[in-house]
């Protein structure tokens, strides 16, 4: 039997590293394209003597659909981009660049090897403020120019499937949290936010009233919902992964455990994210199978990986997200 070949763009980074664990774990043959800009190689590092693994240092708007990484990949599974609101408002350009362009390099890279599958992750904050819970056909309404950029991507990625023939599906993550989420850069993820603030004995910046909820999905599970969306027949599909449960940041507070200290709500921010994953249970047979209390507790054994991150109070919020007050807290 012929060893099945993957190549997973920005592998090297939070969702990506764990989609290479599964990979590898089913006996494919992986390659891994990442800059490194917001993944660590370290991610791999339980890997390192696995032949079955290749990494290369690639921006992957660099790569040229006749490189070597390409060739022979039956699926690819494009992670590789840049996220974060606030520097999606402070440099648009280079997010439009980084993650439309991006997309296209690779979506170009998949059809010279003719891939029999390329799955996109995209983002759930194409929807913006959304009803909950959120349908797949909902309107698209992105808040910010990281949203927008996700969901042109995914544009792009249909479009290569209509004039090129390319098998795609896509992929709407929601709060996606677990293991190596990333600690460093621009203030963003909750997870990594609490867990300095605990490590550091500081109350937790908890954003309005704490009331407001998130669909929390473990990283795992969302690395099995891509594999399943490589693995069917359908293409042209777009799938919604959450957890279908969304948990409030009290509750979080409640899991971890500290002192609060409330900051103020942020406009263009929903009050709660909701996915509606009925379809891609229907379509691939997925769920979700961490509970969020056991998901929580699996980061905790491992909070001292956190000592270096960044430590976030009010103060250094209000300046780090000043911008997003700017232009997100007028009307249009």
């Amino acid at each position: 039997m012929n060893e099945r070949t993957s190549l997973v763009t920005g592998g090297a980074g939070f969702i990506g590293s764990h989609m290479v664990d599964l990979l590898l774990a089913r006996g494919f043959r992986v390659r891994v394209a990442d800059s490194l800009a917001g993944g660590r190689e370290s991610n791999l590092a339980q890997h390192k003597n696995e032949a079955r693994l290749s990494f290369e240092r690639r921006d992957v708007r660099s790569l040229k659909p006749e490189d070597r990484i390409f060739a022979g990949a039956d699926y690819v599974f494009h992670f590789a981009g840049i996220g974060d609101i606030v520097p999606s408002i402070e440099q648009p350009a280079e997010y439009m660049s980084a993650n439309i362009q991006g997309t296209v390099a690779v979506l170009e890279g998949a059809r010279a090897a003719g891939a029999k599958k390329f799955v996109y992750s995209a983002s759930s904050s194409c929807y913006g403020l959304a009803g909950t819970p959120t349908r797949e056909d909902h309107r698209i309404a992105p808040e910010h120019p990281y949203g927008l950029s996700k969901y042109m991507g995914e544009m792009a990625v249909f479009h290569w499937r209509r004039v090129y023939r390319l098998p795609v599906n896509s992929i709407r993550i929601f709060n996606a949290y677990g293991p190596r989420v990333r600690t460093t850069g621009a203030y963003g993820a909750v997870f990594g936010v609490f867990f300095k603030q605990k490590l550091a004995g500081k109350p937790f910046t908890v954003i309005g009233d704490g009331t407001q909820t998130r669909d929390f999905l473990y990283v795992t599970d969302v690395a099995d919902a891509f594999l399943r969306a490589a693995e069917t027949k359908s293409t042209g599909e777009v799938w919604n992964v959450g957890a279908g449960n969304p948990q409030s940041v009290n509750r979080l507070v409640e899991l971890i455990g500290g002192p609060v200290v409330y900051i103020p709500k942020r406009p263009g921010e929903p009050d709660c994210t909701w996915a509606d994953i009925g379809k891609i249970t229907r379509d691939l047979g997925w769920k979700p199978v961490v509970p969020f209390d056991q998901g929580v507790k699996r980061m905790m054994q491992d909070i001292e990986l956190w000592r270096d991150a960044p430590l976030w109070d009010p103060q250094s919020i209000s300046k780090a997200t000043r911008t997003w007050f700017q232009y997100l807290g007028r009307e249009a």
